[in-house]
């Protein structure tokens, strides 16, 4: 039970409780919480489950918690093409599609490429960037996931970020932010953090939205970015998928993308 105690105590420090507030809001005694912290106590099954969702533990966490503390896993992790997820897929699809021909990527919880619209690699093609660009096809992805790191770096996408330590702080502190559990991130938060370490502080003036600048032939290339994820989603492979919009952070890169599109 060790492994559970750790995983839960680690979630509350992350949402800054202290025992006491959290054996409050659960409505069970501190002791419990801490017997069950250190593995000398066992938490019910509903008990648990109620207790993961409260500290918004990952579902796929949520799941390895269930089994080392015996029970079963509560948390469907079929993958993307699995029959229950068509219409998701559908949904997503139709979503990259609409946002054609600006640029629009579906990652998943580790930071890869699960599928792109034509104004990804479209954009790609503009920055001289050569990736294997997943897309839907069919209700699945034609080709496995692109990692961000090998987009980055491999296939040069980094090169062409003109403000990267600009950018690569608030990003490092996002996936630090998403780092806990999901070792997956690792090699990405490793990239960051040197990236990160090499420009300092930088005095930028405060933007509505932080926008990432492209070299690209003929100027420049700016965009700032929605995310958009299922609603509540029951389901690991759903919860661990966003779909990142793209969009013009100035009229000089509107009209460009719309010339390249024609």
């Amino acid at each position: 039970m060790t492994q559970v105690g750790e995983l839960l105590r680690e979630a509350r420090h992350r949402r800054r409780l202290s025992q006491l507030e959290l054996s409050h809001q659960l409505g069970i005694s501190a002791r419990h919480l801490g017997f069950v912290e250190v593995g000398r106590s066992r938490p019910g099954r509903a008990l648990l489950v109620r207790w993961l969702a409260h500290l918004e533990v990952p579902l796929a966490v949520r799941n390895q918690a269930l089994t080392a503390a015996g029970y079963a896993p509560l948390y469907d992790d079929a993958p993307l093409d699995g029959v229950h997820l068509r219409e998701a897929t559908a949904a997503l699809g139709a979503l990259l599609a609409s946002h054609d021909p600006l640029p629009a990527l579906l990652l998943d919880a580790d930071w890869n490429v699960v599928a792109g619209n034509s104004g990804l690699t479209r954009l790609l093609g503009f920055l001289g960037v050569s990736a294997p660009v997943p897309d839907l096809r069919d209700g699945a992805p034609s080709t496995p996931p692109l990692p961000m790191v090998d987009l980055l770096l491999e296939h040069g996408l980094a090169a062409t970020i003109a403000n990267l330590e600009e950018v690569a702080p608030p990003l490092l502190a996002q996936v630090r932010a998403e780092a806990v559990g999901v070792p997956g991130l690792e090699p990405l938060l490793a990239v960051l953090e040197e990236v990160a370490g090499t420009g300092g502080a930088i005095d930028v003036p405060a933007a509505p939205t932080l926008v990432t600048r492209y070299r690209a032939p003929g100027g420049e290339l700016a965009f700032f970015s929605m995310f958009t994820t299922f609603g509540a989603p029951l389901h690991i492979t759903l919860a661990s998928l966003r779909v990142e919009l793209l969009f013009p952070a100035d009229a000089a890169t509107r009209e460009r993308l719309a010339l390249s599109a024609g």
